[in-house]
């Protein structure tokens, strides 16, 4: 999970019942960054692979769907994850902004060449390796890993990454929905929901409505999301 510089694209465009951003990005060297709003498309799959791009604020999905609809997530970019990395010469999924987001723009070439900024070049193949690295952790988790396995490992990557500290506990407000969670750890949606509530009764996390997510007993969520306790009913 990413669970991955200044054109402005306040507004956005319907193309097919879906929004994307209103244009590309200018090839304007001093304008490279773009900003979408939530529900705005960056790319869809089978778009050529013009540009990388490194999320500098707000979260955005990665998504592939199958012929009959069926939808599965593939990943969420966070500030600091870069997205967009190529299947041959096309982006192999869509990716929208599921809040507000802002991300800075690199040319392709910067990868593939390594021409110009070698400090450039090292940090997109630094996280093409991350991104491959992140990609087998995921497999081993949707074929190994049980239902209340995959729901604590979810939320103890996202605590670690982007939790706020309120007091002695730390917490998270989470942009995605209980579908998108679903469909990023290969599950139902009464699956993760039962499963945030045995984590609630077993007095791991607390909630805070159905978005923010408080952590009670960290030891207890990372021995869940290993597999080093017994589940909650």
């Amino acid at each position: 999970m990413y669970v991955t510089i200044s054109t402005d694209h306040g507004s956005a465009s319907e193309t097919g019942g879906m929004q994307i951003a209103d244009t590309p990005l200018e090839d304007n060297l001093n304008t490279p960054t773009t900003r979408l709003r939530a529900g705005s498309y960056l790319y869809f799959e089978g778009d050529p692979v013009e540009r990388l791009y490194e999320v500098a604020s707000g979260v955005v999905r990665l998504t592939r769907l199958l012929e009959d609809g069926r939808r599965q997530v593939i990943a969420f970019g966070y500030p600091g994850d870069i997205i967009g990395f190529p299947a041959g010469d096309c982006h192999h999924t869509d990716c929208d902004a599921i809040s507000d987001a802002k991300l800075h723009a690199y040319r392709r070439s910067a990868l593939d060449t390594g021409n110009g900024d070698p400090a450039l070049h090292a940090k997109l193949l630094q996280a093409a390796l991350k991104e491959i690295s992140a990609m087998q952790d995921h497999f081993m988790m949707l074929g190994r890993k049980s239902a209340a396995e995959r729901v604590a490992s979810f939320l103890s990557v996202l605590m670690d990454r982007n939790a706020d500290h309120v007091g002695a506990y730390r917490q998270i407000t989470l942009p995605m929905s209980r579908a998108d969670i679903a469909d990023f750890l290969g599950l139902t949606i009464e699956t993760v929901s039962r499963c945030f509530t045995a984590l609630r009764k077993s007095g791991i996390i607390a909630l805070d409505g159905s978005q923010t997510v408080i952590l009670l007993d960290d030891a207890a969520l990372r021995a869940q999301s290993q597999g080093q306790m017994k589940e909650a009913a």
